[in-house]
């Protein structure tokens, strides 16, 4: 029965894909061929309502056919209105819907950092290019060594996506550890912490330092599951334990605004001290609640 139940979720995630894939594809064709760009940010309106409708209605059938378990804590004073970055950790696909159910609506249409691996996925992938996306690369160090013009891709994706949040209110979300947490992932970059991987502080620095007081705050998100192995999977067949998701909004310090001292070492080591302590903190709250569990 809960394979079933995960086959009918699938089905019913591709249909609205497909329904809203339409309308996506034919405002991505204008976008290509508008001429000016005062045009493309209209078309770039348009999208973004067929993604809000699509994430709508995915909520809508998770909420009645899954009916997952989920104990959110978000501020009062969200708003669409309103720039946000928003940072969390990450062990599951879940996640993004997680995170999707306690604030959309609440804050601006959301941007991910996502690996160009996606761009590939049918439908799915058409939209994060639409809707301009930064898409990560993220080369080894190594890569970087023998190359480093690479390093300026990355970069280069972050900083479009900040020069378009200037024209109108964005939450750009960010799983800061890069990729899902696993004890394996976490032995192997003999992480310091228990239920995370070590941070990483490059893109959010570049994003506060290049929108500056125009961000309203950051959203330091915690998540965390009663289930110790969460898969998206699981999710669909409505079989995953209680979730919590708890977000709570940050001040940003001015010295964060400093584009000019972005790339100086004393600069990139103060934001990684930064970072590192939110981090541990972050791992003390989940140690509380796994020990809670």
């Amino acid at each position: 029965m809960p394979i079933l139940k995960g086959l009918i979720s699938a089905l019913l995630l591709t249909l609205n894909t497909l329904f809203w894939g339409v309308p996506l594809i034919l405002l991505t064709l204008l976008k290509v061929i508008a001429p000016g760009q005062r045009l493309k940010q209209l078309v770039l309106q348009g999208l973004n309502g067929v993604a809000l409708n699509w994430i709508g209605v995915n909520l809508w059938w998770m909420r009645h056919w899954l009916k997952p378990v989920l104990h959110a804590s978000v501020p009062d004073n969200l708003s669409p209105q309103q720039w946000w970055l928003v940072i969390s950790n990450h062990r599951s696909w879940t996640d993004i819907f997680m995170l999707l159910m306690a604030l959309h609506r609440r804050i601006p249409m959301p941007r991910f950092f996502l690996k160009r691996q996606l761009i590939w996925i049918p439908i799915v992938g058409l939209a994060f290019w639409a809707l301009e996306f930064p898409f990560m690369r993220r080369f080894s160090r190594e890569q970087v060594a023998k190359n480093p013009k690479l390093a300026t891709i990355d970069r280069a994706a972050t900083e479009r996506m900040c020069q378009q949040a200037r024209h109108s209110p964005i939450a750009i979300f960010n799983f800061v550890e890069g990729t899902r947490f696993s004890v394996t992932k976490r032995d192997a970059q003999q992480s310091p912490y228990r239920h995370l991987l070590r941070p990483k502080a490059g893109g959010i620095a570049q994003v506060l330092s290049l929108l500056g007081n125009q961000l309203d705050g950051i959203l330091d998100v915690t998540i965390s599951y009663a289930n110790p192995s969460p898969t998206f999977w699981g999710f669909l067949c409505g079989r995953e334990a209680p979730i919590t998701l708890q977000a709570r909004q940050l001040s940003i310090p001015e010295w964060m605004y400093a584009s000019e001292n972005h790339e100086e070492k004393q600069h990139k080591e103060r934001f990684h001290t930064w970072i590192n302590a939110l981090w541990l903190e972050k791992d003390g709250m989940l140690d509380s609640r796994t020990d809670h569990a």
